[in-house]
């Protein structure tokens, strides 16, 4: 399988929402997404780099303010946005110090799963055809969900672990709303990529002497940002992808760069069981409940 940019079709009339999009891979993905015709809302807490990268794009994209640390701005961002057709839970955080969002979670946890978990579940019923969810390599490196205490308040905070407990939230969020849709016959999707690993500012914002290296030894050891946002770009725009298959490069060391194609995750990642204690939980934390129609035999009663 070969899969590049060049096999996105023309995206005229397609709504898509992207957070985390004024800089790296969600720039990337902005970029080809107008280019190909659609229209893209840019969802940004920095909404002033944010309209500096959207004047430079041609095409219909708009900027509108959106912090995930912030549940507030999550209701009232999914209150202020329209149907659409695709939305794209790019935005994270990694290996940052030990930090509290403004309900009180842990920042990694609370921005890369629960931010989005609340945005995707606001916004299910505008959402005409899929859900991308960008997790990482990183949900290999956690040898647990610590399903009891998600939110670090029993035990001794590891940047490192938070990350990976996050990234194998997104994982493991993508495939329960996969088979939930399923279970009601939906026609909505729910895809988990990877992008392998990539030189952005994610490599940053760990306020540690790593930020002053990690981002060029990320360039070296993966792929250019251009490439890594492929696996994003597929899973928003292949129209007949798996969305039971975890997709992503497979190469390099560790899956860190290629080409798009089926790419293998944990055996923990694939325990159902905990699929469902962590959409349980995640509700309960956000307050936001899901509602997905009733299936086709159960409405007909």
């Amino acid at each position: 399988m070969a899969w590049g940019t060049a096999d996105i079709g023309d995206q005229t009339g397609r709504t898509v929402v992207i957070t985390g999009a004024n800089g790296g891979l969600g720039e990337v993905v902005t970029r080809v997404l107008a280019e190909r015709g659609a229209t893209v809302v840019m969802a940004c807490r920095d909404t002033a780099k944010a309209e500096l990268i959207a004047e430079g794009i041609s095409g219909d994209v708009r900027v509108k303010p959106l912090d995930l640390a912030n549940l507030a701005s999550v209701r009232d961002f999914a209150a202020r946005t329209g149907e659409l057709d695709v939305l794209i839970n790019n935005a994270g955080l990694m290996n940052t110090p030990m930090k509290r969002t403004a309900d009180g979670f842990e920042m990694q946890f609370g921005v890369n799963h629960l931010g989005h978990f609340a945005l995707t579940g606001l916004l299910l019923d505008k959402i005409s055809d899929r859900v991308v969810s960008v997790a990482s390599l990183a949900h290999k490196h956690t040898p647990k969900l610590w399903i009891d205490d998600l939110n670090y308040e029993h035990r001794r905070y590891q940047r490192n672990l938070a990350y990976s407990q996050s990234k194998l939230s997104n994982l493991m969020f993508a495939r329960e709303l996969q088979r939930r849709l399923d279970e009601v016959s939906s026609p909505l999707r729910s895809y988990c990529v990877h992008p392998g690993v990539s030189g952005t500012d994610l490599f940053t914002r760990t306020e540690t002497p790593m930020d002053f290296f990690g981002k060029g030894f990320a360039a070296v050891w993966g792929h250019k940002p251009a490439k890594a946002a492929e696996s994003i770009l597929f899973g928003a725009t292949e129209p007949d992808a798996d969305p039971h298959v975890y997709w992503g490069p497979t190469g390099g060391i560790s899956q860190s760069r290629g080409p798009v194609r089926p790419s293998p995750s944990t055996k923990l990642s694939k325990d159902q069981d905990l699929w469902r204690a962590l959409w349980e939980e995640s509700e309960a934390m956000t307050g936001v409940t899901y509602r997905l129609p009733r299936p086709v035999d159960e409405a007909a009663q």
